[in-house]
Order: C-alpha cells, then sequence, then structure tokens
C-alpha cells in the first residue's frame, strides 16, 4: 500500500515519539522533509533548524531485535534554491594551520538549482569559482533512523546505532538501508535533505534543501548491530563514532558479521577476502560522531 503523508509537525531528536502514521511491513509513504534549518518547498520558516525530521512511522510487527529495511524510492529537491556553509571545519584542519586559514566572513553560500536539468550553480561565486558553472545533483539524505533503544530520544546532531546524522553521499536514491530496530514498530525518522555533499561534509552541510520523499518499509526477521545497506554494487556496514577508529572498528566489525551470517563465509576467509577487497568512505566527520561505511562489491561475494 502506498500512503501519501503531510508532515504538519517535526522532530530534532530521534526518538520514542508519537507516530504520525502507522504502516505495514511492505508499505510506501510518500512524503516530504524540510532542510537542516527547518524551511519548506517555498521557502517558508516552518520549524526550528537542526535538522528536523518528519515522522516517526510506526511498523506493524517490527519488534526489538529485528531490522527495519528501508528503501529510498525517490529522493528529490523539492525547490530551487539551496544553501551551503562557506568555512571548513577547524576539525578537519591540521591546528597548527588554522590561523594562516584565517576567518571566512561569508557565513553562507547559496545555489540556484535547476530542478529539470538536475544541476546547480552559484549565485554569487567567491573569487575564483565564478567559472565553476553549473554542477550535476546528487541528492541524497543527511539523517535518518530508527528510535533507539530505553527510551532514549538522540539528537538530529550525532548518530550511532540507531542512524542518525551520517552525512554519508551513498545514502541516495535506490538504495537500501537497514537499521538495528531498539522499539516496537520501529518509529522510523527521515530528514535533512542534501541536493549534493562532498564526503565528509566538512563544512558543516551539503547543499541543504527541502525534499520530497518515498520510501519503502519491510520488517526483516534477524538482528544486526549496526546499520547496514545495499546499493546493488556494494554491501555496506556503517559505524557511527567518535574518535574515527571507533567507528572503523564497528564498520569494520559490522561487514565481517554480514558476510559470515549472510554469506557463509567463516572467519579466515573473511580475513583473506576483506584484506584486499575491503573499501572504506568516510560520512560525516564534522558532527558529534562520525560515520565510517565498510564495503565490498555484492559481485564478488555472491559468485562465491
Amino acid at each position: 500500500m502506498i500512503h501519501d503523508f503531510e508532515p504538519t509537525t517535526f522532530h530534532l531528536s530521534i526518538g520514542s515519539h508519537e507516530p504520525v502514521l502507522r504502516v505495514a511491513s511492505g508499505d510506501t509513504i510518500r512524503t516530504w522533509c524540510v532542510d537542516s534549518g527547518g524551511f519548506g518547498p517555498e521557502g517558508e520558516d516552518l520549524t526550528d533548524g537542526g535538522n528536523p525530521m518528519t515522522g516517526p512511522f510506526y511498523v506493524e510487527d517490527a519488534k526489538s531485535g529485528d531490522t527495519l529495511a528501508v528503501r529510498l524510492d525517490r529522493v528529490r529537491p523539492n525547490r530551487s534554491r539551496g544553501v551551503s556553509g562557506a568555512r571548513i571545519a577547524p576539525n578537519v584542519l591540521d591546528p597548527m594551520f588554522i590561523p594562516e586559514y584565517g576567518s571566512v566572513d561569508q557565513r553562507e553560500v547559496w545555489w540556484t538549482l535547476d530542478l529539470d536539468r538536475r544541476s546547480a550553480k552559484l549565485e554569487d561565486p567567491p573569487a575564483g569559482l565564478a567559472s565553476l558553472g553549473e554542477v550535476k545533483l546528487d541528492p541524497m539524505v543527511g539523517c535518518f533512523g530508527v528510535a533507539p533503544d530505553r527510551g532514549q530520544a538522540i539528537s538530529t546532531a550525532t548518530s550511532g546505532p540507531h542512524g542518525g546524522n551520517m552525512d554519508y553521499r551513498g545514502f541516495r536514491e535506490g538504495v537500501t538501508v537497514f537499521f538495528p530496530v531498539a522499539a516496537e514498530g520501529a518509529l522510523f525518522h527521515i530528514g535533512d535533505g542534501h541536493a549534493l555533499q562532498g564526503d565528509g561534509e566538512i563544512v558543516g552541510t551539503g547543499i541543504e534543501v527541502s525534499m520530497d520523499v518515498e520510501v519503502t518499509l519491510e520488517v526483516v526477521k534477524k538482528r544486526i548491530r549496526w546499520p547496514r545497506a545495499d546499493d546493488s554494487t556494494f554491501v555496506m556496514a556503517v559505524g557511527n563514532a567518535r574518535p574515527l577508529d571507533q567507528a572503523v572498528q564497528h564498520a569494520t566489525t559490522e561487514l565481517v558479521t554480514l558476510l559470515h551470517e549472510d554469506y557463509g563465509l567463516d572467519f579466515p576467509a573473511v580475513s583473506t577476502l576483506l584484506g584486499q577487497f575491503i573499501r572504506y568512505d568516510v560520512g560525516n566527520v564534522f558532527d558529534p560522531a562520525y560515520t565510517m561505511v565498510a564495503k565490498v562489491e555484492k559481485a564478488l561475494v555472491e559468485r562465491l
């Protein structure tokens, strides 16, 4: 079944909030999200900023210990202007370099979006970027996930086993992301759309814009510890933590577990395979928890 949902309230945390809609496993939800600042499709100020979430959506038969599969069927900007940050975060620069780097007077950079051409162009380019011209959009979801355990409500500024503000540019249309369910009904939240973003979200934003989203939610009766994903080319595992080496540990361990449980490989085989074929992508390195994605080609493991 397809549900069209018009949001009127938004949350700045992912948690066990009152569900806005109940759906069955396998149902599809068509809705939209404000941008990270709380602005809607007409540029109207609808809610406080800080990655407001649409939802949560209660999925029937989802229990603690299950997995929620979230297929991103549609992720599309729905307005013609987006905004991005203007300064690289100090925590991703060498401390000794920061005084030389100096301050940036401009706080925001505005982009004009051509939704038909799926492109963006700087409205007032900084010196040296006038010839950049049009760039291709690559829309993604910055923050989404399910309610964490113990009735927690965790800020949308950060991330954890429940998902959250991972800002991984690979979470785009067509990808399926898997979350460990910790609360009855899963309580799925989604928001923080980016029309384009580089790895790491190093200026604290992508091109922030409100989004039309369509997701299909399905309950899987298996236990995972950290988010996983499948984009048809790679199978992936996500670790969210700080420092970055802990995020690497979580992501690597979850990928090892995935290959052992889902593909039947014993640990020596997993070690040999990943030693040569693992790939790592960096998600968010700006916010309180960092995100690391460990992945391996799906075609490689499916032929074993």
